[in-house]
């Protein structure tokens, strides 16, 4: 559905998702009670970690529980991750509590201004982005590599040991659509 919408956005034609390399677009957001939030504000500070997802959707649902596992990973460092919610408050709080997701979750209620932006085909799609602004890892669905590569990324950026993201006995694909 969310691919029909952003076809009729764009006059029937679906824009690609940004990719490593590029400059991400500004966002400027409030999470689910009302505070503000600016890229550039937090890439002041240093990488932030996005994950645009709606709550209806079984891969973001399988998705969000191991970004949580990154956020505390990192926890303290200075790194944001963030949830960019296509519903509403009182759906995305309820998500948050039912998975585990503590991270701030920002909505994006402007006709879906902010993920039309980041030219969003699929949902999870994520970014980590740099402390320059640039994309230095994007992916769509679910996607093993991708994370991995992700926690490395921040381990080497924020000179911290990573954490076991998947556990042993966890039964994880190496990728799932969204």
């Amino acid at each position: 559905m969310f691919d029909k919408i952003l076809l009729n956005l764009f006059g029937g034609k679906s824009m690609p998702t940004l990719t490593t390399g590029k400059t991400a677009p500004p966002i400027e957001l409030t999470n689910t009670e009302g505070k503000s939030y600016s890229l550039k504000s937090a890439l002041a500070q240093g990488p932030v970690l996005t994950a645009f997802f709606k709550v209806s959707c079984p891969t973001c649902q399988f998705t969000l529980p191991f970004l949580e596992r990154l956020h505390q990973q990192f926890r303290g460092k200075n790194v944001q991750v963030w949830g960019v919610s296509q519903d509403s408050e009182r759906d995305t709080q309820q998500f948050a509590r039912e998975y585990g997701v503590t991270f701030p979750i920002l909505i994006d209620k402007d006709h879906y201004a902010t993920s039309r932006g980041y030219g969003l085909e699929y949902v999870p799609t994520v970014f980590l982005i740099g402390q320059d602004g640039r994309i230095e890892i994007s992916g769509e669905g679910f996607c093993k590599a991708d994370l991995l590569g992700i926690q490395a990324s921040l381990s080497r950026t924020l000179s911290a040991a990573p954490g076991e993201l998947f556990k042993s006995g966890e039964k994880i694909p190496e990728y799932k659509p969204g």
